[in-house]
């Protein structure tokens, strides 16, 4: 049954957030809910689920409705009046909202990453589509064809805004954090580096003098079905665990609050390596490779261009690279063109106001389309 309104009366707001997955896939609305909490406060934000789990899972102040069904779903917006419908993923369920028309329908995403995912003909079904910056603008121009790319809409990365409370406790040692990503939903988005370097990451970085080891995998590695990664994450935490020391593995939590204590960062390609270029770009970055093909990694993940790489190649003498590098630094000077390229000149808090502007614009561009329609006359 539906939940969080009374079905066939008109729920408030002028932002519908809709979320259809279950709470397997919440992380990637959790991560917007701040920042849609801040424009609740100039266009009311209803987040519609059609999961109970997830709505029954979400801790937030916005209004949140349930509506399961299809049916559900179509009667919710017939009875509301909702300017604009904000989706953070790429989920085939989206579709189910975009039949609704009087909306404008604004694609976001969960972060802003090299990942093939990043791209989905999908895209073409949104009015418009909010990027962070000039590498999401190539990504689209190179994997779509016939793609309108006056829908493209640079945001920035408003979450990159917020400056959470640091969770990791002072330590006197340096801070390296290695923060995998999961496999993805096929084989073509498994950018892992859990299975196959993950052990050896670990030794090597447990084997650096006078360094503090955080463990931050992505929410779905300690959760994952396959048995090489379960088995990877399973041997990364009890190799950490043996170590003892300060070491820590945080397979929960805000991961932008573990940034702030951190001096070096090993990641795969994802969006937490570009969330750390953009907030701590003075810190040297290593990018690994479960391919072994640097040219590709080049083309399609630019920041790797400016990061020491982990393949089968460098991986036997990764702890004498990391020493060297939390002693200098050779790419910082690289780091700050590659972080304009992905997110342009923006300062801290720029990325909020672009957004809130974008939605303002959306809704005042909904609203004139309303205006207008109603005023054609319809022939006899």
């Amino acid at each position: 049954m539906p939940a969080g309104y009374e079905p066939g009366t008109a729920v408030p707001g002028a932002v519908a957030v809709y979320f259809a997955d279950d709470p397997r896939k919440v992380y990637q609305l959790k991560q917007w809910l701040p920042v849609l909490e801040r424009l609740d406060r100039e266009h009311p934000v209803t987040i519609i689920t059609r999961n109970r789990k997830t709505y029954e899972e979400l801790d937030t102040p916005l209004r949140t409705v349930l509506a399961p069904t299809f049916p559900d779903l179509v009667q919710l917006y017939e009875a509301s009046d909702f300017k604009v419908a904000v989706y953070v993923n790429n989920s085939v369920h989206n579709f189910h909202s975009l039949m609704q028309r009087h909306i404008v329908h604004v694609h976001v995403n969960h972060g802003e990453s090299d990942k093939v995912c990043m791209v989905s003909n999908q895209v073409k079904a949104y009015d418009r589509v909010f990027i962070a910056g000039e590498a999401a603008r190539r990504r689209h121009r190179v994997a779509l064809m016939e793609f309108d790319e006056s829908k493209l809409v640079p945001v920035g990365r408003p979450q990159l805004d917020l400056r959470p409370a640091p969770v990791l406790p002072p330590s006197t040692q340096r801070t390296v954090l290695y923060a995998p990503t999961w496999e993805g939903e096929n084989a073509s988005n498994n950018y892992t580096s859990v299975d196959v370097f993950g052990p050896a990451i670990v030794e090597s970085v447990l084997a650096v003098p006078d360094v503090r080891l955080v463990y931050k995998p992505h929410p779905r590695v300690a959760v994952s079905p396959i048995p090489d990664i379960a088995a990877g994450h399973r041997e990364i935490v009890r190799r950490i665990a043996r170590a003892g020391g300060e070491h820590v593995v945080a397979e929960q939590g805000d991961i932008l609050a573990v940034f702030p204590g951190c001096d070096l960062m090993i990641t795969d390609v994802s969006s937490v390596g570009l969330d750390f270029l953009y907030l701590r770009q003075d810190q040297p970055m290593f990018i690994a490779d479960r391919y072994d093909d640097r040219e590709k990694l080049h083309t399609d993940a630019p920041i790797s261009r400016c990061a020491d790489v982990i393949d089968s190649a460098t991986i036997g003498r990764l702890t004498e690279t990391v020493a060297q590098r939390l002693a200098h630094d050779e790419y910082r000077e690289a780091r700050a063109a590659v972080r304009e390229l992905y997110f342009g000149d923006l300062a801290p808090g720029e990325s909020t106001t672009r957004f809130l502007a974008a939605i303002d614009d959306a809704v005042r561009a909904r609203d004139a389309h309303v205006s207008q329609t109603t005023l054609v006359e319809v022939p006899a």
